[in-house]
């Protein structure tokens, strides 16, 4: 991942489930203003879900495999996200296999709902073709930092 949208893993189940959260700040490049004054662009609020799922996918498969998307079926926005929030992020699994895996998820601000996500398919690739795996083992370590140690991992 060369831009980094999940700042904590609060919670995950190898296999299952991630919840993780993005706590932004006016100081990051990405921010639109829309008249409604700055906003984060909606594809960036999917694509902070899909790095909480390539997360469980990479912990999952003990950083043997990583998700790149492929397709996402459905997504609904609904409403913005603003300097200063906290973005809550919750996937879940549909489906996984040694080739692909199907997640569906929200993120949400306050428990209030800023986009829902189903059928996000993804490949999985071997993750040492992709990433340097120190490199990924040490910033997963410092995303899984407070955790239990993650049973189940395969």
């Amino acid at each position: 991942m060369r831009f980094h949208l999940i700042d904590r893993i609060d919670a995950l189940e190898p296999g299952r489930a991630v919840r993780a959260r993005k706590v932004t700040s006016r100081l990051e490049d990405h921010w639109r203003d829309t008249g409604r004054g700055p906003e984060m662009p909606a594809p960036l609020v999917l694509e902070a879900l899909c790095q909480a799922g390539t997360w469980l996918i990479l912990i999952t498969t003990d950083l043997r495999r990583r998700a790149a998307l492929l397709s996402v079926d459905n997504v609904s926005f609904h409403g913005p996200v603003r300097p200063g929030d906290v973005l809550e992020l919750v996937g879940t699994v549909e489906s996984l296999n040694d080739e692909t895996a199907v997640l569906s998820g929200t993120a949400t601000v306050g428990g209030r709902p800023v986009m829902t996500a189903e059928a996000i398919m993804c490949a999985l690739l071997p993750a040492d073709e992709l990433e340097d795996l120190e490199a990924t083992r040490l910033l997963e370590r410092r995303l899984t930092r407070g955790l239990p140690e993650v049973a189940g991992a395969r």
